[in-house]
Formats: C-alpha cells, structure tokens, sequence
C-alpha cells in the first residue's frame, strides 16, 4: 500500500529525490577525508557521525516521516532485521528511521535509529511499516578512531566517563575524519580532527583508551571486540551523548544544536563548504568543549571538572531538597491528625457528660419506643414469615379439590372412536366400503350424542366458575407475595419439609414472645411497687435496695427479651429458609395449576359437547345432501348457455350491413346483465362450496367422495380459490401486447372491479403443481386478506378446451413501482408507508414458508401511493426457478450473492432483493445496510417492524410544482380508466412484463 506517490507529496518545494543519498553508500578509500557531524557516543573509541553534504536529505527525510508515519500500520508478526521501520522516539515523539537489533518480549523489541545511532527499546505500537522509497541506507556511519581500543579490563566508572569525554569533544561538531580502513560490518576506521586537535590523541592522553599495536598489511587494530549486546544494553542504561535537547519549533524534530549548526553551513556560499566552520555558544551540549585554536586543553580539562563537580552537587542538592519537603509534608499531616484527634476526644467527652445526666430517661425512651414497634408487628399478620399463608392455601387445595367428572372418561373414549371412524372414512377411497364406514360412524356418532348428554347434565351441576375464581384468587395473592415459582418442582417431601420446618419456626417463635411478655410483665411489676417507695402516705416501710436495686437487671433482661425477638421478626431469613418457603410455593403453585388445567380442559370439553350437541342435531341418522348446490351449476349452465347465444346474436348483427343500432346496444346491455348474474351465480356457488367444505372437515368426510361430480376435493385442494363455472369466453375481455410477454393477458371488468386475466400452459403435473402453488399463496392471504401485504386471487380455472389454466387478479394500472417512480415518485412519508407494506408481505409469505423469488419493481404495487403489495409470482416455476431470473434495479443485480454460487433460495434472498428497491430512498440507509450485509440475522418481521417504519418521518414541505403534476397525472390515470371500462380503446401504461 506504500507508493512512491505518496512520499513525492510530502513537499511541494523540494522536490529533490533520494538517489543521491543511495549513491553514497560507497566503499571509503584510504585517507579520504569527510566532513561529519558527531551525533552518538558508544564508548571512548567508537562513534556515530553524519556527514554534513547530508544536510537536505536529512531534512526532508524527516518531513517525509512526520507525514507517513502517523498514519501507517504497526508491525505484527515476526520482524526483519534487514529492514528498515519508523520508531517513534520516546524523547520527542518524533519518527525516526530504526532497525531491530533484538526481539526483548512479545510486546518490545530493541531498535537502532540508523540516522543518528542510538538505540531505545519501544513498544511494537510504536513501529511501523514504512514506503520502500524510504528504504535506502543509513545516513550516520559508525566510526572507530584510529589505532586506539578499550583497555581490558577497564571498570564500569571509567568506560562511562571516557564515553561522556569523547562525547564533549565530538557531539554536534563538525570533525575531519581521515579514513584508514573499514570492518566488514560497515565501521570506519578513521583519524578525527576537530581543527588542530587530534582527538585520539586527546582520548588516549585521558587514559580512557590505549595504543594497539597495528597490523603490516592493513594497520587495523588488533583488538578485542566487545559484546554488542552488551554494548547496546550499556547504551541504553547510561545515554550519554543523547540527541541532544529537542527544539519545538523544528518541523523535523531534529536535535537542537546540530540544527543551529546546520542553518549556518546552508547559508555560507558552496564554494567555501571545507572552511571551519564556527557553531553558536549556545548550541553546545552541557560539558561540551571547544577545541578551536584560541582555547588550550588545560582549560578544557578544567572547565570539564568543574561541570563534572557542578552537577554531582547539583544532584545532591535536589535530594535533599526532596527530602526536606517529605519530612515537611510528613509534619504537617502529623500535627492536622493530632488536632482532629484532640477535637473529637473534646466531643466525645461533652457528648458523654451530657448523656450521663439523662441516662436514665434515654434509656427508658428507647425501650418504649421499641415496645411500641413490637406492638405494630404482633399487629400484622407475620403469615408470609412462618408460611402460614402456604398452610392456607394447602388446606384450601386439600378439602375442596376438584376431580374428573365420573362422565367424562367414557365421554373421552367414545369420543376417540368417533374421530377414529371419521378418519377411517376420509382416507377411504372405495364407495361400497365407504357405506359401511358411514353406518359405523352413525352408529358412533349415536352413543356419543347420548354420553355427551350425560356429560353436560354432570357439569351443569358442578361449581367449575366458582371453584375457578378461588385458585385463580389464591395464586393471584400468592403471586404478589412470592413472585415467579420454580419449575418442574413435584415432590411429597418437599410439603413434609415444609412442615417440620414450619413446627420448629412456631416453637422458636412462641418461646421467645413468650420470655418478652415476662420480661415486659416483671418490668411492670417494678413501677408499682415502685409507686408506694416515692409515695409519701404510704406509711408501710420499704427497702429502698430491694425494690429500687434491682431496675439495672429488670431493665437488662427486659432490653434483650424485646431486641431478641424484634431480630427475629424482622431479620432477613436464610438462604435455607428462602428455599424451602420457594419450594413450597413452587409445589402449591403447580398444584393449582394443575387444577386450573383439569377445569380448562372440563369447560373446553363442555362447549365442544354443546357445538356437537347443536349441530348435529340437524344430520343426526342422516347426510347433507348437494342439491342446492346442483341447482345453482344448474342455473350457471342456463345462464352461460344463453349468454353464449346473446354473444353469437351480437356479432351477427355487428356483420350485417343493415344492423340497427338500438338493438344492438339493447343486446350488449342484455350481454352484461346476464354476465353480473354468471358472477352472482358463481360467487353464491363459493358460498355453498364453503358450507360443504366445513361440513367435510366437522363432521362429513365422506361428501368428496359420495359426490364426485360436484368436484369438491379439487375445490379443498385450492382453498377455495378453483370454480370449475368459469370460462376464458364468456368474460369480454381485452388483450394487454404491452403486458403479455411472458403469457397471454387480458383485462375485463368484473362487477365493476377492473381485472387482469394471466394465462398459464399447463399439463397433467403443471396443472397440480399450480393448484397447489395458489392454495398456498391464497391462504396465506386468506389469514389477514388486506393486511397481508399481498395481492389478492379472486379466482383459479381451468379450460376445458386447451390446456390452460387462468388466473384472475385485480388490475392496478401503473401502480407498479416502476412506473410510479418513473412519473412522479414518491416522497420520502409515501416510500416509507410502501415499502413497510412490502415488508409486511414479505413477512406473511415467509410466516407460510412461502419464498418469493421473482420480487422487483414491477412486481411491487404502490396503491395510491400509501399502501405497498406484493404481486404474485409464476405460478408453474419452482422457487429456485423463479429467483435464477436475473432482474435489475439500475446497475444492481436483485439476486442475492448465495443465489450466484449456486445455493438455494431462502427468505435472505427476498429480503436482498427488498434491500435493493431500497435504493431510491435516502432515508433507510441502516436498514439498506442490515439488509444487504446482515441478511442471515435479519426476518421479513424485523423489517417490517424497523424503526423507520415504527417513526414515520415529518411531512417534507409542500412542493406546488409537484402537486400539479400529480394532480394531471391523476387526470390522466382517471380517464384511461374511463376509456378502457367502456372498452373503446386500448389501456396503455408503459409497464414490464408481469409474472
């Protein structure tokens, strides 16, 4: 995801690349002078420095950094060590180029900032991939001065003291280096010069380095290499030089005295870029030592003590200083607790100089005050405590239990046989055994009128209603007090438990009001003899030690008899408690409800009995029988015979050349009365289908096949959508090209209803299939009809000359969803009413396991703009047939991805193809989301209950211009209407195909 055009963008101004900096990297030569820049300290003898040509990279490396780094991804997994990241130094929050030198835990890692040389430990948070244009070598080298190397054995004071000297003589300094050598890991072996001083020489003078003895060939020296690990952990623990103090306002967070350096090298001209150059006072690190001309080393040296011993006691200083504000701070608190542990001693002495005086009368008030609580509990009823409102209702359960009626079992059994002899007739399918069949249940159906009138006469006697409202009462109370119950608590021992712990509570209970009242009674006993001590005409004598001694103790034991049984009737019971008063109730609760159960299924039993009892009396030891409806195909095929006439006789007088007028719209008027009567005729024949349809399914399963002929089972199989009275010729109907497609289409007129008439080609299988298809559509509309979401069948036939099926359905012209979004579209209210009514479809399609497959915008109906229907779908296509059909709304597939692969249709692929018509409007976004992205979590029920629909949205503000469109369009869809119901010319809509 890295490119080199994000880095060319970092700046504008510059626009220098970076091949310059990779041509660097070459191999030095031997005595070739550089021009560096001291920027890390490892040791006495070892250094990293940037060579000042560098100046420009540096600076628009780090712009580049501060850039890319903060928004790039931070590693993970196992990390290079060949590779180069940004690290953000913990300094100056600032990004750096690094490598990783150590993998220290899962969560840190040990890096080198190649450009500078340092090294830090940092989180994996804190690296991060950088672009590859920013992959080129280092811009620091490490050097090793020549011919010295680290005395072995050197301690640990004088190697970090030689490491802060070199670092005062070659932080942030511009420094000659003369190049002898270079180590195969990349150090340079190199003589620096900082003007006329050598500073190997000053180094080794210091005795923080020695003299190795160099090799003939190649004058290297032969020393002993460290441990780098070690070197690094070194570097970390004592990091002297750091990078020096960090200037705010650098855009690249360089360090502060090498940037000063830096500006002045920029603004000398080229020409003069070997000269010395001088850096301000100011830019030097602390300890940092001039080695121009005009300064002697002894001076240096001794500044460098002097700095040394300035900060040694410096830092002591701040110790004690700390020291002395923690001592300070300890003083104070000690002298505030001290004051608030005097004031309250002062508080609780006046507090108990006061109590003392009205000890006695604090005491006796105490008493009263809890005697007068105890009155207030031994008032209220402590039932719920001991479980005594539980006893009540086991009583209550116990005496007046409510058992069987002693008619009900025979009634249950006899009952039983009959539904068996029914059974026994429907699946028959032979009408000689079926006669026998029928006598059996007749003879059935006598014993269980008889055993039914035994049963009501029973129950008409007992107290069920009564009995009823007592459990319904107790478990109400109950309830209110104990809450929910356990489940699947039954069990004998649980009413043993219950009771033993009842005994054992009362007995504890009884023994300590028991101590109260002698208590309270012996307390009384003292005021009246009392009485006669203090009375002065009593001239009895009295010892004022017997009677008046003895209060401390009477007033003791009467204390702890009322707070005793104060605790014990207002302490929280146990857990031990708690369960068995839960159980308990749990096992009365269900045996109330098991009660309650017993009478349900007596009553429900009971108006069962009277609906037999009124019913059947009417075919009691006989049959219905299927005249009326004969009568009525009767008077159809008289109606259509002479309507047939009525047609021939109209086209007659149509061909003639001498036609009257008059009598031919007399003939037509004719024509469409006897049509309406062909409706009524059917529609009162639906009517008596039903009859016998419900008969069939009570109490009659025999009547398909006693009267095959009247076609019934073929009615019951299509719920009631199939007549068998209708013809494709006797309706007056029009051809719709613009519709037929897929499959011819007509429109006629109904009893004033416009209706669309769909042909299907079917055979023997088809034709099953498709009776079967339309039942289920139909009666899943049938549940709710017009809130159902669905449109309506008004009828199913066949024809009896092709083999074709139709299907008559309402007509709504150009209120497909495409053409009204096509004209003028719907607002944001309007869409939102529409497709919550699409949704509500949906949901009584699924609720009927009833998948759609074929939904789009021709297929959605927006009825006057505020209700949403779904269409039906063709009905000779399976589901997954029907949803391979790919429709599009604009650019977007309405099949769902799962459909694509090859996976069968389900409900989450109806609501993807809801979610594509969402589309078009701005305002169900989330809902669009969920429905595209979270299908699988998602129901046709959620969506229709989403909260877009839930919350309807305020009226947009009125739009004249849009309300005179509509209102033309209105205009418009009123006399296409007028034109087509008196048939003159064509109805043209401009709709897609219908299914």
């Amino acid at each position: 995801m890295w490119g080199q055009g994000h880095f060319s963008g970092a700046s504008v101004v510059e626009s220098v690349s970076f091949s310059g900096i990779a041509q660097m990297d070459e191999d030095t030569h031997y005595n070739k002078v550089e021009d560096v820049v001291g920027s890390h300290v490892e040791d006495a003898v070892t250094f990293w420095a940037q060579s000042i040509s560098r100046n420009k990279d540096i600076m628009k490396m780090g712009c580049s950094l501060s850039e890319v780094c903060p928004h790039a991804n931070s590693v993970f997994g196992n990390l290079d060590p060949k590779k180069i990241y940004g690290g953000l130094f913990s300094e100056d929050k600032c990004w750096y180029r690094c490598k990783v030198l150590k993998i220290i835990s899962d969560e840190k890692c040990l890096v080198r900032y190649i450009d500078y040389g340092n090294t830090e430990i940092l989180n994996r948070s804190d690296i991060v991939e950088i672009p590859l244009d920013l992959q080129f070598s280092s811009v620091a080298k490490k050097y090793r001065l020549w011919g010295l190397q680290i005395p072995s054995g050197q301690e640990v004071t004088q190697f970090d003291q030689g490491r802060t000297f070199l670092g005062s003589l070659i932080f942030e300094k511009e420094i000659k280096m003369r190049i002898k050598a270079t180590y195969q890991d990349g150090t340079v072996i190199a003589q620096a010069e900082y003007g006329s001083v050598d500073i190997g020489e000053e180094v080794a003078k210091k005795g923080f380095a020695e003299k190795c003895r160099l090799t003939s060939s190649t004058n290297i020296c032969e020393e002993k290499k460290s441990d780098p690990g070690q070197l690094v952990l070194r570097n970390l623990k004592s990091p002297i030089p750091t990078w020096g103090h960090r200037s705010n306002q650098s855009a690249f967070s360089r360090p502060k005295g090498r940037l000063s350096g830096r500006m002045i090298l920029d603004s000398k001209n080229e020409n003069d870029a070997g000269n010395h150059v001088t850096f301000p006072k100011d830019s030097l690190a602390v300890g940092d030592f001039n080695l121009g001309s005009n300064v002697s080393l002894a001076k240096i040296k001794q500044d460098q003590k002097l700095i040394e011993e300035n900060e040694r006691l410096k830092t002591e200083k701040e110790v004690l200083l700390e020291s002395y504000k923690t001592l300070e701070s300890k003083v104070e608190q000690t002298i505030q607790e001290l004051q608030q542990e005097k004031a309250t001693t002062m508080d609780l002495t006046k507090h108990l100089e006061s109590t003392l005086k009205t000890r006695v009368g604090t005491r006796m008030k105490n008493l009263a005050a809890k005697v007068e609580i105890l009155k207030e509990i031994r008032r209220v009823n402590i039932n719920v405590r001991f479980g005594n409102d539980l006893s009540d209702a086991l009583q209550v359960l116990e005496e007046e239990c409510f058992t069987n009626p002693a008619s009900l079992t025979e009634l249950e059994r006899i009952w039983a046989e009959y539904s068996l002899a029914q059974e026994n007739i429907q699946i028959c399918e032979n009408v000689n055994e079926v006669s026998i069949l029928i006598a059996r249940r007749n003879e059935v159906q006598q014993k269980l009128n008889m055993a039914v009138e035994v049963f009501i006469l029973e129950v008409d006697e007992l107290p069920l209603n009564k009995r009823l409202k007592t459990l319904q009462d107790l478990s109400t109370s109950l309830e209110a007090v104990y809450g929910k119950a356990k489940e699947g608590v039954n069990s004998e021992e649980i009413l043993k438990k219950f009771y033993d712990w009842k005994c054992d509570k009362r007995e504890e209970f009884t023994s300590v009001r028991s101590e109260t009242e002698v208590s309270l009674q012996r307390l009384v006993g003292w005021f009246q003899n009392t009485v006669k001590a203090f009375d002065l005409s009593v001239e009895e004598p009295l010892t004022s030690e017997d009677t008046i001694g003895v209060i401390d103790e009477i007033l003791e034991k009467t204390e702890s008899s009322v707070c005793k049984e104060l605790e014990l009737s207002l302490i929280e019971q146990g857990d031990a408690d708690k369960e068995i008063i839960l159980n308990t109730y749990s096992q009365v609760l269900q045996k109330i409800r098991l009660e309650e159960r017993l009478i349900a299924t007596v009553q429900s039993k009971y108006k069962d009995s009277i609906e037999f009892k009124r019913q059947i009396i009417e075919y009691l030891n006989k049959s219905p029988n299927v005249d009326h409806l004969l009568s009525i195909k009767k008077t159809l095929k008289n109606l259509k015979a002479r309507l047939r006439w009525k047609l021939v006789e109209k086209n007659n007088l149509e061909e003639s050349d001498d036609h009257d007028g008059s009598e031919i719209e007399k003939i037509k008027q004719e024509i469409t009365d006897l049509r309406n009567s062909v409706f009524q005729e059917v529609y009162r024949e639906q009517e008596e289908y039903e009859k016998l349809n419900s008969l069939v399914h009570k109490w009659f399963p025999e009547l398909p096949l006693l009267f095959p002929e009247i076609g019934l089972l073929k009615y019951m199989k299509s719920g009631g959508l199939l007549t068998m009275s209708l013809e494709r010729d006797l309706l007056d109907a029009e051809p719709m090209k613009e519709l037929s497609g897929k499959r011819p289409l007509v429109c006629s007129e109904v009893n004033g209803q416009i209706i669309l008439l769909k042909g299907y080609s079917v055979d023997v299988d088809t034709e099953a299939r498709v009776i079967q298809r339309t039942a289920a559509y139909h009666r899943a509309w049938r549940e709710t009809k017009e809130d159902s979401g669905l449109l309506p069948l008004i009828f199913l036939f066949l024809c009896k000359s092709d083999p074709m099926a139709y299907l008559m359905v309402p007509y709504y012209p150009r209120a497909n969803l495409s053409a009204v979004q096509a004209s003028v579209p719907l607002t944001s209210e309007e869409a939102l009413k529409v497709m919550r009514g699409v949704a509500q479809g949906l949901h009584t399609l699924h609720k009927a396991d009833i998948i759609h497959g074929s939904l789009h915008q021709n297929n959605v109906f927006a009825l006057n703009r505020e209700q949403g229907i779904v269409g039906d779908f063709d009905f000779t296509k399976s589901v997954n047939q029907r949803a391979s059909v790919n429709m599009m709304v604009g650019d977007l597939s309405l099949i769902s991805p799962e459909l694509k692969m090859g996976k069968p249709a389900s409900p989450s692929s109806d609501l993807y193809a809801y979610g594509c018509l969402l589309l078009w409007d701005d305002n169900v976004k989330s809902l669009l989301y969920s429905l595209i992205y979270c299908r699988s979590s998602m129901t046709a029920e959620q969506v229709w209950n989403a909260e877009c629909f839930l919350v309807p949205k305020g009226k947009s503000p009125p739009n004249p211009e849009k309300d005179t469109e509509y209102t033309q369009y209105k205009e418009e869809e009123e006399l296409k209407t007028e034109n087509l119901n008196k048939y003159k010319e064509k109805t043209r809509n401009g709709e897609a195909n219908f299914d």
